[in-house]
C-alpha cells in the first residue's frame, strides 16, 4: 500500500483524507455504496495503514450520497455455483475487515449517512462509536435473501440492543430508524443530516486530539472485558495500566493537571 503521511492513497472504491490527525475513509460505489472483495480489501489496506502510521489518531468511515453501506453486491458473488464457498469468502473479506476494524487500537468512528444494511451493518457496529444522520436507517437485511447474519452482526447486536431486540430486527427484516437506533443503544448521537459530516468531523478532531495510546489500550479493554470473568478483567486492567502509566501523554496529563492547564497530548 501506499503510505498515509503526506501522500493520500489511491483507492477505486474509497476516498480517502488525512487532516489534524484524522483519516477518513469514504466509502465511494454510487448508488449504494455497496461492499466488493475490492472494496473489503482496500478498508483493510487503509486501516492497516492507519495502523503504522504515527501521524493517523483517528480513523471516520462515511459514506458517500445518501447511502452508508446497502451490504454485500449480491451481483459480484458467484452465488450457488457448485465451487463457491460461502464460508472462505467471509474468512478471506468481511470477517477480518471487522477484525481488524475492533483491534485497531485508535478510534474508529462512524457517520452513517443513510441506509446500514447487512454486511454494511456489521461494517457500522465494529466500530466504536456511532453518529448517525436523521434520516438513517438500520436493516439487518440476511433473512430477506436466505441468509444468516455475518460481518459480526450476531454478536455485536445483541450486545448493543438486547437479545430479544435483536432477534426481531433478524427476523422480521424491518428498518430501524435513527431516532429508534439511539434510543435502543444502537448509535451513540443523531443530528439533522446536513449537520453530519460536521459533527463527524469535530467528534473525530476530538479524539484525534486526546492521548492515543491510553484510548487504544482503553479500547483493547472494554472490548476484552466482554468475554472475561471479573478477576480476569482486573488483572487485564493491572497489565493494562502498566502501559498506559508509562506514555508521554500520561507524564503531560499529570504536569496538566498539576499546574492548572489543558493538556498536550501527542499520541505517545
Amino acid at each position: 500500500h501506499l503510505p498515509l503521511t503526506g501522500s493520500p492513497m489511491s483507492y477505486t472504491t474509497l476516498l480517502t483524507d488525512l487532516s489534524e490527525g484524522v483519516l477518513t475513509l469514504t466509502l465511494n460505489r454510487p448508488k449504494a455504496n455497496a461492499l466488493t472483495d475490492q472494496m473489503a480489501a482496500e478498508l483493510q489496506d487503509a486501516l492497516q495503514a492507519a495502523e503504522r502510521d504515527s501521524a493517523v489518531r483517528c480513523v471516520a468511515i462515511t459514506g458517500a450520497g445518501g447511502v452508508f453501506c446497502a451490504g454485500q453486491d449480491v451481483g459480484a458473488l458467484p452465488g450457488r455455483a457448485a465451487d463457491f464457498s460461502f464460508r472462505e469468502h467471509l474468512h478471506a473479506t468481511y470477517h477480518p475487515l471487522a477484525l481488524r476494524m475492533r483491534e485497531l487500537e485508535k478510534p474508529v468512528i462512524a457517520g452513517i449517512n443513510g441506509a446500514a444494511a447487512g454486511a454494511g451493518l456489521g461494517l457500522a457496529l465494529a466500530c466504536d462509536l456511532r453518529v448517525a444522520a436523521d434520516t438513517a436507517k438500520f436493516v439487518t437485511a440476511f433473512a430477506g435473501i436466505g441468509l444468516a447474519p455475518d460481518t459480526g452482526v450476531s454478536y455485536l447486536l445483541p450486545r448493543l440492543i438486547g437479545l430479544a431486540r435483536a432477534l426481531e430486527l433478524a427476523f422480521l427484516n424491518q428498518p430501524l430508524p435513527a431516532a429508534e437506533a439511539l434510543r435502543l443503544g444502537l448509535v451513540n448521537r443523531v443530528v439533522p443530516a446536513a449537520d453530519l459530516p460536521g459533527e463527524l468531523r469535530a467528534l473525530a478532531r476530538q479524539l484525534a486530539a486526546a492521548p492515543t495510546r491510553a484510548l487504544g489500550l482503553t479500547k483493547r479493554a472494554l472490548y476484552r472485558a466482554q468475554d472475561l470473568t471479573y478477576a480476569d478483567a482486573l488483572d487485564l486492567e493491572a497489565e493494562l495500566q502498566e502501559l498506559a502509566g508509562r506514555t508521554h501523554d500520561h507524564a503531560e496529563g499529570v504536569a496538566a493537571f498539576l499546574q492548572k492547564r489543558p493538556p498536550v497530548f501527542t499520541g505517545n
